[in-house]
């Protein structure tokens, strides 16, 4: 039995500790902040409760996994969780609404028909085919496997280009790009949308970040009733179950080595906690003496990308038939509102709790749209807005540093192929050895499956050892 330390109680944190306690290591997570969850929080007031990080879990799976693989309890036994269908409604600038159904190609085609006009659909399901030949080319190395040692070769676009479309004559097409040539007018743009709702710039990311639509409208979006803090605490939990000791308020200052191996962390209290493995499951730029891995892969210089978060409490109950998640297109990155059908989230029938969110520029990283650009977006998603409106409160990128310890509040992408390797993130493991990196800013990258994933490839690293190529 080994001494495992990690450092962050956030969801990649708690999955790696979970199956690393499995395995029968002392596991204690050392957590910056008064609590569990990082970026999956919870903000309450009067009766009514918000998601103060994502508000909706793609491909579940990951976590059906984990606690499968923790316990006896599964994961539907832990939380209630409801597919989210529709799936998303697109709101244009000109006003036009587009509502695309959940796990339906055929229905989708039709929704789009009918909004854009005969053929949109066909062209829509021809870019989802692409991305999912991207998908099956990049999913094990991009989220199963730890990273190859020869990670350049996913610099590679794997979206398949259309032939005669010109696109590749000088340089991989950028996604914004594929979307105007194979799609054009606004189908276009709500495939750009659905990228830049992950912090991601559709004119500078390649044209793989289809995969991003692709895996939503293939696996779905699910709800947590209660909020997606729910499944934090069912992760905590499980934690606890496993014998997984937590230190709250116990920042780390630095990563201990002794004979060239690491050996413990150094509290900012001054106090030595001694590991024969360390798990960094914090954003690694706040460990100055984190070694990370050389060439591109470690300047991908994620990160400049944050949230701006409104949470809004309105009277008046959720009309029936309203859509959970809409997309309001608007000058800059989409405005994502969620309006869950939950009673756990409002004080009574007569109320509706209101979330609206945007990317942003990290704190310190240039300006951010102020509260009111917010909710001018939000009323064109909720009709009578202004009337309806309580109160509302503000969740800021210094809200999401202080909880999650990411500099600026930042929040990361998922990982991408192509651009040359600059849209992965650092291997899960370190030139320290017994150092290891989970979580948002280690392979895979950000997102509740992708960060949820790094427990298990760090865990089968640290449990197996070097030659551990993930689950099969």
């Amino acid at each position: 039995m080994a001494r495992i330390a990690v450092i962050g109680a956030g969801m990649g944190a708690m999955a790696t500790a979970a199956r690393l306690a499995v395995a029968g290591h002392q596991v204690t997570v050392y957590e910056q902040g008064p609590t569990y969850g990082g970026a999956v929080g919870r903000r309450t007031r009067g009766g009514f409760a918000f998601d103060t990080g994502p508000g909706l879990l793609h491909l579940p799976a990951v976590y059906r996994d984990l606690f499968v693989k923790t316990g006896k309890r599964p994961l539907e036994d832990c939380v209630d969780m409801v597919q989210v269908d529709p799936a998303v409604r697109h709101v244009l600038a000109d006003g036009t609404e587009a509502v695309l159904p959940a796990v339906s190609r055929g229905g989708a085609a039709a929704a789009l028909d009918r909004a854009f006009g005969p053929g949109t659909g066909e062209r829509w399901n021809g870019v989802l085919n692409r991305a999912r030949a991207a998908w099956d080319a990049t999913r094990r190395p991009l989220l199963e496997e730890p990273l190859w040692p020869d990670w350049q070769v996913l610099g590679r676009d794997p979206y398949p280009a259309v032939r005669k479309s010109g696109l590749l004559r000088r340089r991989p097409p950028t996604l914004a790009e594929t979307a105007a040539r194979e799609l054009g007018g606004p189908a276009g743009e709500l495939l750009a949308a659905r990228v830049g709702a992950y912090g991601l710039d559709p004119a500078s990311v390649p044209a793989s970040a289809a995969v991003l639509p692709y895996m939503e409208q293939t696996f779905g979006s699910w709800y947590v009733r209660g909020g997606m803090r729910a499944l934090a605490t069912a992760l905590y939990e499980r934690c606890l179950e496993r014998k997984v000791s937590f230190v709250f308020d116990a920042p780390v200052r630095e990563v201990l080595a002794r004979a060239g191996r690491a050996a413990g962390l150094l509290l900012a209290d001054g106090t030595e906690a001694a590991a024969d493995s360390v798990v960094c499951a914090a954003d690694p730029r706040g460990l100055g003496g984190v070694p990370l891995p050389p060439g591109g892969v470690s300047a991908r210089g994620p990160g400049v990308a944050s949230r701006l978060t409104l949470f809004l409490a309105l009277r008046g109950e959720r009309p029936a038939g309203t859509v959970h998640r809409t997309l309001v297109h608007s000058p800059g990155a989409p405005v994502t509102v969620l309006r869950p059908d939950d009673p756990a989230v409002v004080p009574d029938a007569g109320h509706e709790a209101v979330t609206v969110t945007a990317v942003c520029p990290a704190a310190g990283a240039g300006p951010a749209p102020g509260p009111e650009a917010l909710l001018e977006s939000a009323a064109r998603a909720v009709p009578g807005l202004r009337d309806r409106l309580l109160w509302h409160e503000v969740h800021a990128p210094a809200d999401i540093a202080a909880a999650t310890g990411a500099a600026g509040g930042a929040v990361p992408p998922p990982a991408l192929a192509g651009a040359d390797g600059r849209l992965l993130y650092p291997a899960n493991t370190t030139g320290l050895p017994g150092l290891y990196l989970a979580g948002g800013w280690a392979h895979p990258g950000g997102g509740l499956p992708h960060a949820g994933m790094t427990g298990a490839l760090v865990a089968g690293l640290i449990v197996e050892g070097a030659g551990f190529r993930g689950s099969q």
